[in-house]
C-alpha cells in the first residue's frame, strides 16, 4: 500500500486501514479466507455470539429488495463457549499480523449480555467487544434494548463492569433521536460507537399475499440504507466526541470516503460481502486509489472533513 498512509485510530484500537468486515455477513472469517488473505483488512468483526447455541429462525430468512436485502437470521451461532474453544483461536494469526479481531455480543436479557461479554473479555482472543443492542428484551416486553435511552444506559453500564477490552456499542437506527441514544451509550462507558444496524422492513409476496420472511419482518441492509447511515453518522459525530465505526451500504472505496467525511473513523462492510466475497478488499484498494488520485497523504485526513 506504500504511497499513502491508510492507518487510522478507532479509539484505543490502531488499524492498518479503516475497513472492517461486519458481524452477520462474515461468519468467523474462514470461508472468506479461501478467497484472500484476511490480514489485508483493518479488522474482522465475527458472528454474533449468545450464551447458548442458537439455530436461528426457520427459512426463508433472507429476501432481496431493491438495492438491499431483508434478513431475519435470528442470531444463529454456536454459542460463546464453542466460539472461544473452536472458532476464535483460528483468527489469532490475524491479530499477530496487525488485523484486529472483534467479538460481537447479543442477548435477550441483561444477564446474557454480561455473561457473554465477560467470557469474551477474559478469553484473550479478541481485541474488543461489539455490543449488539438491537435484540428484544424478553423480560421487558420485547422492546429492543437499543431503542430507549434509559435501557441503553442500563445495558451498557452492566456490560462495562465486566468488559476489560475496548467496548463498541452498535446503535439501532430504529429510534427517534439517534444522538440521544449515542449520548447515553457514551455516558454508560462506550469507548466506540458503531452505526447503523439494520432498519426494520417488510417484504410481501403479492401473489400469495403473505410475508416473504417466515419472521414477517426483517432488517434492511445494503446500498438502500447508505443515505440514512451517513445522516446518522454525521448526527452522532456532532453530538459526542467518541470514535465512530460507520456502517450501512458501503460497497466501494468512494462509499468508504463518504463515511469518513461524515465523521466515522473506520468503515464496516456488511451486505457487500454477500454480493462479492472480495468486496472488502476492493474497498480497501478503492480507498487507496482515491487518496492517490486526490493527492491526500493519509486516510485519517478525511475523518470529519465534510464541508457544510
Amino acid at each position: 500500500m506504500g504511497k499513502v498512509d491508510l492507518r487510522v485510530g478507532l479509539g484505543p484500537l490502531k488499524l492498518k486501514n479503516p475497513i472492517l468486515t461486519m458481524s452477520g455477513t462474515f461468519g468467523f472469517g474462514q470461508e472468506y479466507g479461501r478467497y484472500y488473505d484476511l490480514a489485508i483488512l483493518g479488522g474482522v468483526i465475527v458472528k454474533a455470539m449468545t450464551a447458548e447455541p442458537r439455530l436461528g429462525n426457520p427459512p426463508p430468512r433472507i429476501a432481496e429488495t431493491p438495492s438491499g436485502i431483508l434478513n431475519a437470521i435470528g442470531l444463529q451461532n454456536p454459542g460463546v463457549d464453542a466460539a472461544i474453544a473452536e472458532e476464535l483461536p483460528l483468527l489469532q494469526d490475524l491479530r499477530r499480523r496487525g488485523t484486529v479481531v472483534i467479538g460481537n455480543v447479543s442477548g435477550y436479557s441483561f444477564a446474557e449480555y454480561t455473561l457473554v461479554t465477560d467470557k469474551l473479555s477474559q478469553s484473550g482472543l479478541v481485541d474488543a467487544v461489539e455490543l449488539n443492542i438491537s435484540c428484544p428484551n424478553v423480560k421487558g416486553g420485547g422492546l429492543a434494548f437499543g431503542t430507549h435511552p434509559d435501557t441503553v444506559y442500563k445495558v451498557v453500564s452492566a456490560v462495562r463492569e465486566v468488559c476489560e477490552v475496548p467496548l463498541i456499542v452498535k446503535l439501532s437506527p430504529n429510534v427517534t433521536d439517534i444522538a440521544e441514544i449515542a449520548r447515553r451509550a457514551v455516558e454508560a462507558g462506550a469507548d466506540i460507537l458503531s452505526l447503523i444496524n439494520t432498519i426494520t422492513g417488510l417484504a410481501i409476496d403479492a401473489k400469495t399475499r403473505r410475508p416473504i420472511l417466515s419472521n414477517v419482518t426483517g432488517g434492511l441492509s445494503g446500498p438502500a440504507v447508505k443515505p440514512v447511515a451517513l445522516r446518522m453518522v454525521h448526527e452522532v459525530a456532532q453530538a459526542v466526541n467518541t470514535p465512530i465505526l460507520g456502517i450501512g451500504g458501503a460497497t466501494t472505496g468512494i462509499d468508504a470516503v463518504e463515511f469518513l467525511l461524515a465523521g466515522a473513523s473506520a468503515v464496516g462492510v456488511g451486505t457487500a460481502n454477500l454480493m462479492d466475497p472480495l468486496a472488502a478488499v476492493k474497498i480497501v484498494q478503492g480507498l487507496e486509489q482515491f487518496l492517490l488520485d486526490q493527492k491526500i497523504a493519509s486516510a485519517a485526513e478525511l475523518i470529519g472533513g465534510l464541508i457544510i
